[in-house]
């Protein structure tokens, strides 16, 4: 009977694991919530399950055994709960094709495993856990601003705050508190410097207990609210030299772990060479695939072997970049203000053709609610100015209408200056996207505006565009179409007083002069 593995998630990274289990020869389940009744990745499981929320550990348990799985992928893995996930799945006799409790438990706490981190001689920002406004006041004084609050426990972003004064203080450390509490259950809240001419450099890892293999680093580009945008492999920024003391490091942390399964150590690269820790993120993430393109390899796949077999197969000497590689992620969101968009995909077009991928849940018709992540595309090429020339085009194939996305800036991003030289400092790269999402949001505004002018003066073909597109609808309901609607019909009055003026007042002279004579 063949191996059957429930997929514990949706989205695109759902659909891109069933594929390689079939691949494989296993059978991919999966589970759905009601928003995801009509989500891609049903299509390609063999048979599935409803459930209240991906998150809650006691009903994704009763799905594996309801459809009688012997193994269970968590996919990018839980906000919360994920160390009891995987405690849960071995008590029940199943097998966990993820990173272990221990690994899970060790790398969501972020202060303890810099703890660790220092000890092993690896180097770490300053940083302080801290229970007030005051003790953030009291470390931007010692350190400088600007600093970055953190919940302890975080991932994905959520919950970072950068702060530029200590005017911004009381507000950003009280929302990284709340976030803090009421996404991850665990209140605690650290500071450190926020480095804006860094870079962010991360190191994909795959690991089977007994060793831990390098599968060489990414650089990204991070957007203001901490989503990775743009990401390559191998990075153009790393020396050789700084390359080979960058994965040393990594390979030395991830074996004191024992680690298991796929992980990313991320680490902060500043312009006089130094390397800074930051983090672990345990399991597979969003990025995976554009390092699997550069090296040719299936994580997923590994993945399996490592979790079934307790061993990779795999040696380090077999590890080699193949070519390289840059992605693009696009998101369902206003890209001004990082606020997540849903809707019905009215039209839905990806790319193809030579050495480009695709990962994604879109398809015409798909009703988008649930993940801000719905598309990935990467590009690869024998050198660095081809993959790039590659995703360009790519990415001027890409159609997504009746849903907001960050498509249009991402373009924008890869034709900038800033992309074609390699200048990935976090502060540059943000004030770009920032300033390109700016223009997105007013070209928006602008065809907005021509399409309400169209539907005032009666134009049909106008009245059926905004009846069936949900994204026109709402730009044309948005307060700065109502501001700009008002000012105007303001100036239209204004104007059109002024140009009858000379008119009216010409004829009440004459009908004066009529009525002396």
């Amino acid at each position: 009977m063949a191996f059957r593995v429930l997929i514990a998630t949706g989205g695109e990274v759902a659909v891109r694991i069933a594929k390689t289990l079939q691949e494989a020869g296993m059978v991919p389940l999966g589970v759905y919530v009601s928003d995801d009744r009509e989500a891609l990745h049903r299509r390609y499981v063999y048979d599935d399950v409803e459930v209240r929320s991906y998150e809650d550990v006691e009903e994704i348990i009763r799905a594996a055994e309801s459809l009688g799985a012997d193994a269970l992928h968590p996919g990018y893995g839980l906000l919360v709960d994920e160390a009891k996930l995987a405690e849960q799945v071995a008590r029940k006799g199943l097998v966990y094709i993820g990173p272990a409790p221990s690994n899970l438990s060790t790398a969501r706490d972020k202060p303890a495993l810099k703890t660790v981190v220092e000890k092993l001689g690896l180097k770490t920002l300053p940083w302080e856990l801290v229970e007030s406004p005051e003790d953030v006041e009291e470390f931007g004084e010692e350190h400088g601003y600007p600093v970055i609050l953190k919940p302890a426990s975080g991932r994905w972003g959520i919950g970072v705050r950068v702060v530029r004064s200590r005017e911004e203080v009381k507000e950003a450390f009280k929302a990284s508190k709340s976030a803090a509490e009421k996404v991850f259950k665990d209140p605690r809240v650290y500071v450190e410097p926020f480095i804006e001419d860094a870079r962010h450099i991360e190191v994909q890892v795959l690991g089977d207990l007994e060793k831990v293999l390098h599968l060489y680093e990414r650089e990204c580009v991070v957007s203001k609210v901490f989503k990775r945008v743009l990401c390559e492999s191998p990075s153009p920024s790393l020396t050789p030299e700084a390359r080979k003391s960058l994965l040393d490091q990594v390979i030395e942390l991830m074996q004191s772990m024992r680690f298991k399964s796929a992980g990313v150590v991320e680490f902060l690269y500043t312009p006089s060479g130094d390397l800074y820790f930051v983090e672990v993120n345990p399991g597979l993430t969003p990025e995976h695939s554009i390092t699997e393109s550069s090296l040719s390899l299936d994580f997923v796949k590994r993945q399996v072997e490592a979790a079934l077999y307790g061993i990779v197969s795999l040696r380090q000497d077999d590890v080699g970049i193949k070519a390289h590689a840059v992605g693009a992620n696009i998101y369902a969101e206003n890209p001004e203000t990082g606020e997540r968009s849903t809707g019905r995909v009215q039209h839905y077009a990806e790319p193809s053709g030579f050495g480009v991928r695709v990962d994604s849940e879109l398809y015409t018709g798909v009703q988008v609610a649930l993940r801000d992540l719905v598309l990935k595309v990467v590009a690869t090429g024998s050198d660095r100015s081809m993959a790039l020339s590659r995703l360009r085009r790519a990415m001027s194939e890409v159609v997504v209408s009746g849903v907001s996305t960050n498509v249009e800036v991402v373009r924008a991003l890869l034709e900038s200056q800033l992309v074609e030289s390699a200048s990935y400092t976090i502060g540059a790269m943000s004030r770009l996207y920032d300033e390109l999402a700016k223009k997105a949001e007013n070209r928006s505004l602008l065809h907005a505006i021509v399409v309400s002018t169209l539907v005032e003066i009666g134009d049909e073909l106008a009245k059926k565009l905004t009846k069936k597109l949900k994204t026109i609808a709402s730009v044309l309901q948005s307060e700065k179409v109502s501001r700009l609607k008002r000012s105007a019909w303001y100036y239209y009055v204004a104007l059109r007083n002024m140009v009858h003026r000379p008119h009216v007042r010409r004829r009440r002279e004459e009908r004066g002069g009529r009525e002396r004579r």
